[in-house]
C-alpha cells in the first residue's frame, strides 16, 4: 500500500460486506444482518489474513492438507443462518465451527450453542475468540464432526459449516421433533443448501438454494469399488 494512503478501517469494511454481499443475497433476517454488522470478522481469521477478512470468498483457516478448513463467505453464511430460522429459545449445534464466527452469530440468535470442532488449534482459537467477545451462551467442544454431540441433544437447530456428500443420519437423530438441520449438499460437484426438518419419526428434506463450500472432514462418500 502506498505511503500516505489510509487503510479502510474494519468497521467500514464490515458495513460494505453487509451492504454488497449479504443484503444483495436476499438475507432479510434483521437479527442475522445486525450480528454480521457488529461482529469483528477479522478476529476469526489468521492474523496474516486479517486484511482479507471481508472479501467475497472462503478464507483458509488452516494450512493446505486433506482436512483444510475454511471460513465460509459472508453471503453463504448469512443465507444458511437465515434458512435455519433460529429462535430466541433454540438450542443449537454448530458443526465444524472453525474459529467460532458462526457460533458467535448463533449465540446472538439462540438461547444456547454447542460449537463442535475436531481441529485442536481451531478449538483453542474459537474458545479464545468467544471469550474475548464475552459470549457466554456458546460452548466449544472437541470431537469427531460426523458424530455430532449427542450428550447435549436433542437440538432445535443443527448447522454444518461446510459441504457434505452423505446424509448424516446419526446427526439427524440428534434433532428434536420440529427441529431442523441445514447444510450444503455436494452432489457430483454441485452444491445445494438443504434443510431437513424432523416431523415425528419422519424427516422432510428440501433444497433451498444453490451454494458452494469446501467439504467438511468425515462427510465424504466412500470411494466406489471398481472391478
Amino acid at each position: 500500500m502506498p505511503k500516505g494512503k489510509l487503510m479502510v478501517d474494519a468497521a467500514t469494511q464490515r458495513m460494505n460486506m453487509v451492504e454488497s454481499q449479504v443484503l444483495t443475497s436476499d438475507v432479510t433476517d434483521q437479527r442475522v444482518v445486525r450480528a454480521m454488522r457488529e461482529l469483528p470478522r477479522e478476529r476469526f481469521v489468521p492474523g496474516a489474513m486479517a486484511e482479507l477478512a471481508y472479501m467475497d470468498e472462503a478464507i483458509a483457516l488452516t494450512p493446505p492438507g486433506p482436512d483444510r478448513r475454511w471460513l465460509l463467505p459472508a453471503r453463504t453464511e448469512g443465507k444458511l443462518l437465515q434458512l435455519a430460522d433460529v429462535g430466541a429459545e433454540d438450542h443449537v449445534l454448530n458443526i465444524g465451527c472453525g474459529t467460532g464466527y458462526a457460533a458467535a452469530i448463533l449465540a446472538r440468535l439462540a438461547r444456547s450453542v454447542i460449537a463442535l470442532e475436531n481441529n485442536e488449534e481451531l478449538v483453542a482459537g474459537a474458545r479464545r475468540n468467544l471469550a474475548e467477545l464475552a459470549v457466554t451462551n456458546a460452548s466449544v467442544v472437541s470431537g469427531r464432526l460426523s458424530a455430532g454431540w449427542p450428550s447435549k441433544a436433542p437440538y432445535d437447530v443443527i448447522l454444518l459449516q461446510g459441504s457434505i456428500s452423505i446424509t448424516p443420519d446419526d446427526i439427524l437423530d440428534q434433532l428434536k421433533d420440529g427441529g431442523r438441520m441445514v447444510a450444503i449438499v455436494n452432489d457430483n460437484g454441485i452444491g445445494k443448501a438443504t434443510i431437513w426438518r424432523r416431523l415425528g419419526r419422519s424427516m422432510d428434506a428440501r433444497v433451498a438454494f444453490d451454494a458452494a463450500a469446501p467439504e467438511l472432514p468425515g462427510f465424504a462418500k466412500a470411494p466406489a469399488f471398481v472391478l
